[in-house]
């Protein structure tokens, strides 16, 4: 019975451990350097709210434009953990190696389920630009601000980052981000998974420590012999002499004692 909870418990810490594995996916350009260039270089870069024009192009799904390079960095962030309900920014990279001016629309993200990317987590929200232009053979970068849920577990999900842009009147998108972050849980180190690691290892632990024992009680025993009993050639006990005197047994002795 023992063993039985013993390897379910093993079961239960494995399994909340494969949990927590998800797949990792980065783009070539993830560890590139952001350059930032002056104010100059993006003409009426003006940050405003989603509007109409913008939301029907976020909610379109257009194929990237050629000559244009993308690039996403997390400068106060390098190890990619975000706070659940705490915002993190970003910083997107847009390079403009084709002929015609390119206009900036609109940032948008999601987060999905590391293992499959059908099922969808959050919708971050987006961010629009009222005009914001990157002229030929200039790179740009725009700062992207998103908080994930508050409510959502802590854990690893894949963060898909896009940006929407127009050239020549004809809209087109570009995946700036195509990777994991780890979401973890406010207001502390420890985690309600955390804390139920700990305790199923000092439980196993505990197990572990009684089933040893057990067994090498169990061992001693088989190896433990029985007390030896030594019993004597000869006794006399004064009592049985007493009881027997003036008897014919007495009266022989003592003849054979006289004899010799």
């Amino acid at each position: 019975m023992r063993i039985r909870v013993f390897c379910i418990l093993v079961f239960l810490l494995f399994s909340s451990s494969f949990l927590q594995v998800a797949r990792c996916q980065s783009d070539s350009y993830s560890d590139t350097e952001v350059t930032e260039v002056s104010e100059e270089a993006v003409e009426g870069g003006d940050i405003g709210i989603v509007g109409e024009d913008a939301q029907d192009f976020e909610d379109g799904n257009f194929s990237p434009a050629l000559g244009v390079e993308t690039v996403c960095v997390f400068p106060k962030n390098p190890s990619r953990l975000v706070v659940a309900g705490e915002e993190s920014e970003l910083l997107v990279g847009l390079k403009n190696d084709g002929e015609s001016t390119l206009n900036v629309i609109a940032i948008k993200a999601t987060l999905h389920l590391p293992f499959d990317h059908q099922y969808l987590v959050q919708n971050l929200s987006g961010l629009a630009f009222n005009n914001a232009s990157i002229p030929p053979s200039v790179q740009a970068s725009f700062p992207y601000t998103f908080a994930v849920s508050k409510f959502l577990q802590p854990g690893n999900f894949d963060l898909v980052g896009t940006v929407i842009y127009e050239i020549d009147q004809s809209p087109y998108q570009s995946t700036f981000y195509n990777g994991t972050i780890e979401v973890a849980e406010a207001g502390g180190l420890l985690s309600v998974e955390s804390v139920f690691l700990f305790f199923l290892g000092v439980a196993l632990i505990g197990f572990l420590g009684i089933w040893i024992r057990t067994q090498i009680q169990l061992l001693s025993k088989k190896t433990k012999r029985a007390p030896k009993v030594e019993v004597g050639t000869k006794t006399t006990d004064a009592s049985m002499d007493e009881w027997l005197q003036g008897t014919a047994y007495t009266q022989s002795l003592s003849s054979k004692s006289k004899k010799k």
